[in-house]
């Protein structure tokens, strides 16, 4: 058992909710849907009332079939013409409040999914970098899924629980005794379902960190089975899949027997229950106590009231599963960023000033990273950073970025402290092309005008022949229309960092971050990845980030190196 559930604990941001407040939030999302609330509710009371009416309809037509002397055919067929415009009557209601309850499932689960999404958007790169992202893809899609499914069998149980309450009103109408009886026997069958609550509630919560398991070791054998198969690790990254999805298999098979077992115990005490009470209940007919169709009704009532009340008690269980899944989903949506603004203040048109003062970083408290560094870059100036791997480049470029928090000193934009601006204005200012660039799939201009959605595809041919004469087109088979396939797999490198720099350029930053963009480049893709450059940091503050003063030259001939000979010491 060990073995199964290991490497599936919570993770460092999971929250333990009371059934109370995660009730409460989940009400928070049927609030904005008042009026399909009210026509689910409406339509579900009509049809308890047709589903009991049902048995009471017959037994009344077989008590008026015995008082009545002759030919009943009549009768008869006056008791088929009303069964038969209950069934047709609840199917119809049962079509429209299963149209209105997908509505509403769909919609919550709408909402749910985009704060999700809203809250998993918005945290900085320290939280990526500690979780997994198929974890997290998992909590967004499966588990508001099945929170959906739980949705509706609560709708289901609530119809069940109204045709149990009309039933039982009406069984006092036949024999007070033997309706307490079932009353009283009703609580051991509840008592009996709620005991594996807590079981299911802990099964439940196994079996969905199991699938965030599986779609993280799928995520990662996916996008990385090129280097798989470079390495011819096929073999190796399926072993690794298989082990996931044995454990997978053995929590849901575990989950499965738990779930599965509530309903034959449950069905085991409501048959003795029914059986005891059909037997008294048959005694007193036949002493004429009451009517054979009296006793009749009370059978069938009986096993209707049964069926609700056992379907009410597992669905205690099953609805832990759905608060699990809810559980985990609003511990995604409250998880505090490390990234805290102070104020939202608003530059538009930045100048693109930035200063360092005493400023410390770490990503734990064994890395230290800057100590006590200071540094201004003026409005307009290139710098170049240079050093080897480690030394900090890149998270001198993270820190302008805002992606990370730093622990001690300052980081002024502008001479406003970057914990005053407002993070959405500020990053719109910036323009950042990496080593390896990130192309989304799409065509070559879809990825050009991703940071500036408003620009033409005029505009971007404009731009496009500034560099090169827009030779670097001709390569592409449909030009602007060329897909780039996943990740930019279509294209070369050289491609994706031209790609990548038009991006920019078209974006017109304030602040333009170059991260060794021109290493493993073609001469002839380099000269005009220079002319990009040279469009780009025309007006703009630039950094350059390179393990290589020739790196350097190459990218910007006229820029200032700083070298930092010790970055614990923060000395550039």
């Amino acid at each position: 058992m060990a073995a199964i559930m290991s490497g599936l604990d919570a993770e460092a941001y999971d929250r333990q909710y009371n059934d109370k407040a995660l009730i409460q939030r989940i009400l928070s999302y049927f609030r904005p849907h008042r009026r399909k609330v009210i026509s689910i509710s409406i339509t579900t009371f009509i049809l308890s009332i047709l589903g009991a009416a049902l048995p009471i309809v017959i037994a009344q037509g077989v008590t008026s079939m015995e008082g009545v002397q002759g030919d009943n055919q009549l009768l008869m067929g006056i008791l088929i013409g009303v069964v038969f415009f209950v069934g047709v009557a609840t199917w119809g209601v049962n079509w429209i409040r299963r149209e209105a309850t997908a509505e509403l499932i769909s919609d919550i689960i709408l909402a749910m999914r985009s704060d999700a999404f809203t809250a998993a958007a918005h945290q900085d790169l320290s939280f990526y970098d500690e979780f997994s992202s198929g974890r997290i893809v998992s909590r967004i899609t499966s588990d508001t899924e099945e929170f959906g499914q739980v949705i509706n069998l609560a709708l289901d149980m609530l119809n069940q629980l109204f045709v149990a309450v009309i039933l039982i009103v009406w069984l006092f109408t036949i024999d007070i005794v033997l309706t307490l009886a079932v009353l009283a026997l009703a609580p051991f069958v509840a008592f009996t379902a709620l005991g594996f609550r807590r079981l299911a509630r802990r099964v439940t919560q196994q079996s969905s960190r199991v699938l965030g398991e599986v779609n993280k070791s799928i995520q990662e054998a996916v996008t990385g089975i090129g280097i798989a198969k470079n390495f011819r690790q096929e073999a190796f990254i399926y072993e690794e899949f298989k082990v996931v999805n044995q454990q997978s298999y053995g929590i849901n098979l575990r989950r499965g027997f738990v779930l599965a077992n509530i309903f034959p115990v449950l069905n085991t005490l409501s048959g003795l229950a029914t059986a005891g009470l059909v037997y008294y209940g048959g005694r007193a007919a036949l002493a004429g106590v009451i009517s054979l169709a009296s006793w009749y009704l009370f059978v069938a009532t009986t096993d209707r009231f049964w069926f609700p009340v056992i379907n009410l008690s597992s669905f205690w269980s099953q609805f832990q599963a759905g608060l699990s899944a809810c559980e985990r989903v609003f511990g995604l949506m409250d998880v505090e960023t490390a990234v805290k603004q102070t104020a939202h203040q608003q530059i538009p048109n930045i100048k693109g000033e930035i200063t360092f003062r005493d400023l410390s970083f770490r990503y734990t408290k064994q890395e230290q990273v800057l100590n006590k560094f200071s540094l201004r870059i003026a409005p307009g100036e290139s710098v170049a950073f240079v050093g080897h791997t480690g030394a900090g480049k890149s998270s001198i470029i993270k820190l302008i970025s805002r992606f990370y928090e730093f622990q001690e000193g300052e980081l002024f934009i502008d001479g406003v402290s970057i914990r005053a601006l407002d993070l959405p204005t500020y990053r719109r200012q910036l323009g950042i092309v990496s080593q390896v660039p990130f192309l989304f799939d799409g065509t070559v201009a879809e990825n050009i005008r991703y940071g500036n959605p408003e620009i033409n595809e005029a505009e971007i041919m404009r731009y496009a022949n500034l560099i090169g004469n827009g030779e670097w087109l001709e390569t592409l088979p449909n030009g602007l229309h060329s897909p780039v396939g996943e990740r930019g797999s279509r294209l070369s490198m050289g491609q994706r960092q031209l790609v990548a720099l038009m991006r920019v350029l078209v974006h017109q930053p304030r602040i333009f971050i170059l991260d060794e963009a021109t290493a493993s480049i073609d001469p002839f893709t380099e000269s005009q990845i220079q002319q990009a450059l040279d469009l780009i940091m025309k007006q703009t503050t630039a950094i350059i980030i390179a393990h290589r003063l020739s790196t350097v030259r190459a990218a910007r001939p006229h820029c200032r190196p700083l070298q930092r000979a010790n970055h614990r010491a923060g000395k550039p």
